[in-house]
């Protein structure tokens, strides 16, 4: 009982003591982790069209961020122990994101895609000119790889990041690497048929079937994001504007669907059965229909602008180009020019069905006919400036790429003409409906049931 005291004293002493040693060197126990090392990572940025280097493209890794140098490598300071989501991005490139493991590699590259090499719509931009203003691939070609799709291309493949979206007739949907063709993912849709390219908005594949439906999937996997019941056989391939998916539809409807809240901003009833793709240009829409007529319509709240006949039934899609509007009349037989006002300028008349959406570019149209032809007119007085043989009728849009026009006829061949002087350039022994899209320094042409990417050779 006498030591109590100095016992006491002592403890508290020593606990002193203990509080001050750990303040000035804390113990390096086993439960106390060691602070994680700091070390850079390098991240590569490629183009994944061209397979270039790019220089100052932001690279962004959790909180840290650095530029490419002139090799196309950022060089990160990051934690090296988990995967992280890196992002790339450069103005006029689309930002990619990927998740990234620098514990076992740190050296990774990212690829990213120019907007203005990619082929996201029918007919290569909204007003439907069928004439990609960016492509440089010409021929002569090799074939780098082929696949089958199990049933008939009528509307070409839509390419984004290294990945072409195709449907066939079946309404079977595919996802194909522009690389090797290998398989991203497959969709079938329910009961469906398809007769119209998809459409690539954001992250999202815009599909219409004959079925009735707009259904929209997503375009990393495939799977069913969300759809809409129109009613209506659809063949018009979708073109987003304003947030807005235009088209027509068998029961003469017209419709802008809000891609964003999935629900119908305006429709109008036309009369006349619609297979015709819309065209956009200046907040005007514009289509064809069955009653031989071009519709003129307000993008903004479908109030109709002007409705002008062309002499005949209309199933193509009309092309906007300079001020122009350029119509194919199937059963008229013929090419009608006005201009994007409403007024008429011209007609060109081939004695056969014009069924072929024609692509105009450089002051000059081109359209095919069943009578075998191949057409370039001047653009302003539609005095025809060459004609080709493509072997057989030609149904489906004729393209332009790189200054060559190409038509697919029912000879099942592709023929490609120089678009100024009409030389052949290319005779490619596999086509049907529309021939050609693409991206970057591939093009892909469509065959009957099978899909070809060439590369200049």
């Amino acid at each position: 009982m006498r030591r109590l005291p100095l016992l006491l004293a002592g403890a508290v002493l020593l606990g002193g003591c203990s509080s001050w040693h750990d303040a000035a060197a804390p113990p390096r126990g086993p439960a106390q982790a060691r602070p994680a090392r700091l070390s850079p990572v390098e991240v590569t940025v490629v183009d994944g069209d061209t397979n270039r280097r790019v220089r100052n493209a932001r690279v962004t890794i959790g909180h840290s961020t650095a530029r490419t140098n002139r090799h196309g490598v950022a060089s990160v300071p990051e934690i090296r122990r988990t995967a992280l989501v890196t992002t790339a991005a450069k103005a006029g490139y689309g930002a990619r994101s990927v998740r990234l493991s620098f514990r076992t590699h740190p050296q990774s590259t990212i690829r990213i895609y120019r907007h203005a090499l990619q082929w996201p719509v029918y007919g290569a931009t909204v007003q439907r000119d069928q004439a990609h203003p960016d492509l440089k691939v010409r021929p002569p070609f090799k074939v780098v790889w082929s696949r089958g799709l199990g049933g008939l291309i009528e509307f070409p493949a839509v390419v984004a990041d290294g990945i072409a979206y195709i449907g066939n007739a079946n309404g079977s949907i595919r996802a194909l690497s522009m690389t090797d063709g290998s398989l991203v993912w497959r969709h079938d849709i329910p009961h469906g048929k398809m007769a119209s390219s998809p459409a690539i908005v954001g992250n999202e594949l815009l599909v219409h079937g004959m079925d009735g439906h707009v259904w929209a999937l997503s375009r990393s996997d495939g799977r069913l994001l969300w759809h809409l019941t129109v009613g209506s056989p659809i063949e018009s391939s979708p073109v987003v504007v304003g947030g807005l998916d235009l088209f027509g539809a068998w029961d003469g409807t017209i419709t802008a669907l809000d891609v964003s809240t999935h629900r119908i901003r305006w429709r109008r009833y036309d009369g006349c059965k619609i297979t015709s793709s819309a065209a956009v240009s200046g907040g005007t829409v514009y289509l064809g229909d069955y009653c031989g007529r071009l519709i003129a319509l307000r993008l903004r709240d479908g109030k109709l602008r002007f409705s002008r006949s062309v002499g005949g039934r209309v199933y193509g899609t009309p092309a906007v180009a300079a001020g122009r509007v350029f119509v194919p009349s199937s059963t008229a037989g013929s090419l009608t020019a006005f201009t994007t006002s409403g007024r008429f300028l011209w007609r060109r008349s081939t004695g056969a069905y014009v069924y072929s959406s024609p692509a105009a570019v450089g002051g000059r149209v081109f359209f095919g006919s069943y009578n075998g032809l191949l057409y370039a007119l001047s653009a302003s007085t539609g005095r025809t400036l060459w004609t080709r043989s493509a072997g057989g009728p030609i149904s489906g849009a004729v393209v332009v790429v790189d200054g060559v026009a190409y038509a697919g006829s029912f000879a099942h061949r592709i023929v490609g003409a120089d678009a100024r002087t009409g030389k052949v350039l290319v005779d490619f022994p596999h086509g049907e409906y529309v021939p050609v899209s693409g991206s970057g320094r591939r093009l892909l042409l469509h065959g009957y049931s099978r899909l070809y990417a060439v590369v200049t050779r």
